[in-house]
């Protein structure tokens, strides 16, 4: 029987072929019993390895503040043994890994101290496996201008950012913006209705939704937020479309108006990456409400109560601006 004593993750790896190989053969009960105790030691001994590697990748005060760790999509066609070099780094079952592997997009999967993300992250990505990892702090730190509105988009393009009571000009080149961020965030009314047995209750429903462009301009380091709640369509440049001359002024400033400036915007930019699976990377970041609590989104809609969809957009976008 192979001896296990050597760390080497390569020789835990003979060994463990050899232990499933015996298992599978069903040799006599002696040799299985075997097998299934060097199964038992390996495990053990990569629980203990990862735990004192972590720990010496946290012993640095540095090293403890919080962070994310990011999957990347991965071709459909190298998921299946991805996954088994995942399910072994993670120590979960191939299939799981297999669901948490990307087809599109970002996934968040895990968060912790930045510390042992790295030591997580370098794993897999030894294994071929697309992922990152970053402090929250480094994101938080990513300066956000609401774009109030458009004076010219003329090259350079003029604009105004900034609050109602701090309005300030700016001005970029279109050939500074690298990607664009797109993504829509749910706007909840509180609505009355009738249970099962007929009694009136009060619950929370998706009304409407707000429309999201962000902007990167990683030379500036700023991101630029367009969104319909907040832009001013009736300040600036006009954006009234002449094929809806007829419709109402509440029509002109909301979607057709939005979907001028998109379309403007899009013009501007047509060989520029656009991002638009939040809504995908936001099934996982909502899944973290202890983290989202922890971002501060840069966004200002008028809610009842707080959205988690507010900082995981956040997070989408500086996360994008970030690779």
């Amino acid at each position: 029987m192979p001896g296990a004593n050597s760390r080497s993750p390569q020789n835990w790896e003979q060994a463990e072929q050899t232990y499933r190989f015996l298992l599978r053969e069903n040799y006599n009960s002696k040799i299985t019993l075997a097998a299934r105790q060097g199964l038992e030691r390996l495990q053990a001994e990569r629980t203990e390895d990862r735990q004192q590697a972590i720990s010496n990748a946290i012993a640095d005060p540095e090293k403890t503040e919080l962070g994310v760790l990011i999957l990347k999509a991965m071709p459909l066609s190298e998921k299946t043994e991805a996954a088994k070099q995942m399910a072994q780094i993670m120590n979960i079952d191939p299939y799981s890994a297999r669901m948490l592997l990307p087809s599109k997009g970002l996934r968040l999967y895990r968060t912790g101290a930045i510390g042992e993300l790295e030591y997580y992250g370098q794993q897999l990505q030894a294994r071929g496996i697309p992922v990152f990892w970053t402090p929250l702090s480094t994101l938080q730190s990513i300066p956000v201008y609401k774009v109030s509105y458009f004076e010219s988009f003329e090259d350079p393009a003029h604009l105004v950012v900034g609050s109602d009571h701090s309005p300030q000009k700016m001005r970029f080149s279109w050939s500074a913006v690298t990607q664009r961020v797109e993504g829509q965030l749910p706007i909840f009314e509180e609505v009355v209705d009738r249970d099962t047995r007929g009694k009136l209750k009060r619950k929370e429903q998706t009304q409407d939704h707000a429309q999201f462009c962000d902007l990167h301009l990683p030379k500036q380091k700023c991101i630029l937020r367009i969104y319909d709640i907040a832009y001013q369509f009736n300040q600036g440049i006009s954006l009234e479309d002449p094929t809806e001359a007829g419709s109402s002024l509440d029509q002109k400033t909301s979607w057709s108006n939005w979907r001028h400036l998109s379309q403007t915007i899009a013009q501007k930019l047509p060989q520029q990456p656009v991002f638009s699976d939040f809504e995908y990377f936001a099934e996982t970041a909502l899944d973290h409400p202890d983290l989202l609590s922890k971002v501060s989104p840069h966004i200002d809609l008028f809610r009842r109560q707080e959205s988690n969809w507010d900082p995981a957009f956040h997070l989408y976008s500086t996360l994008l601006f970030s690779i």
